[in-house]
């Protein structure tokens, strides 16, 4: 069984599955895939993201706003807090650092990272970070700000063994999404390779990057077991071992054991 730890359900188009979020999701459990944590971008589409999830008792979410989102409602640590009171919500993000797709004065971005990290340990949730190009100050914030306390995961990690290893020692996780499938992507393969298993979770971030082959494809958690797939290869494990260890993992982190 698989654990996507990290997609986007109310994002998938429709158009393939007769416009039915039913049927997406009957061919996501065909694919044994048992739990799913969908994830929070904003607070102005959280409302209607936990709503069409709020029925399916195997389906978790997160709440917060995520680094790339600008001209949207900044987050505050009680709004975070409670919106976390909420039956599915297990975890506080996306949050984090994106200096790739953002440049400039990138102060009002530490900011908000900031205020997750201090809800999370306020209500002692787990944070869901986001992180490109900015390794340092990443690991830096989580640092100054005792985010240890809570813990979480480092999402899509793309990033160096260096900033995995930083993460793992401050009690965080790693994931790895369909990327890792990318013929281009050595860097994200020699880092998956290191990732103690204890420490490893997989995704999709569906409806975007599809593991190959169906890469430029909209993206579902089903497609989940190609990533898991992969890692196997890659790092010389059973199928059934990879599948099983990283779907408690994501049980232990997410409290849903």
């Amino acid at each position: 069984m698989y654990f996507d730890s990290h997609c986007h359900l109310d994002r998938i188009e429709l158009d393939d599955f007769d416009n039915d979020f039913d049927q997406l999701l009957q061919t996501i459990k065909q694919e044994e895939v048992n739990r799913m944590l969908c994830i929070g971008v904003n607070l102005e589409s959280f409302d209607s993201m936990y709503q069409r999830i709020a029925k399916y008792g195997h389906i978790f979410c997160s709440a917060g706003v995520h680094p790339d989102c600008e001209n949207v409602e900044e987050p505050r640590i009680d709004q975070l807090c409670e919106l976390a009171q909420r039956d599915k919500v297990v975890a506080i993000g996306e949050t984090g650092l994106d200096y790739f797709h953002q440049s400039g004065d990138l102060g009002w971005q530490r900011e908000r990272f900031v205020t997750h990290i201090e809800a999370a340990r306020d209500c002692s949730l787990p944070l869901v970070i986001h992180t490109r190009d900015a390794c340092d100050h990443t690991i830096e914030l989580l640092r100054k700000h005792k985010a240890q306390e809570v813990g979480g995961v480092l999402h899509c990690f793309t990033e160096s063994w260096e900033m995995a290893s930083a993460a793992i020692d401050l009690g965080f996780y790693i994931s790895i999404s369909g990327i890792v499938t990318f013929n281009q992507a050595r860097n994200v393969r020699d880092v998956a390779t290191q990732i103690p298993l204890e420490r490893l979770l997989i995704e999709t971030d569906a409806p975007w990057l599809s593991p190959a082959p169906h890469r430029g494809k909209t993206n579902h958690p089903g497609r989940v077991r190609l990533v898991a797939e992969k890692l196997a290869e890659i790092r010389g494990e059973s199928l059934e071992t990879l599948a099983n260890t990283t779907y408690q993992n994501a049980n232990n982190l997410f409290g849903l054991n």
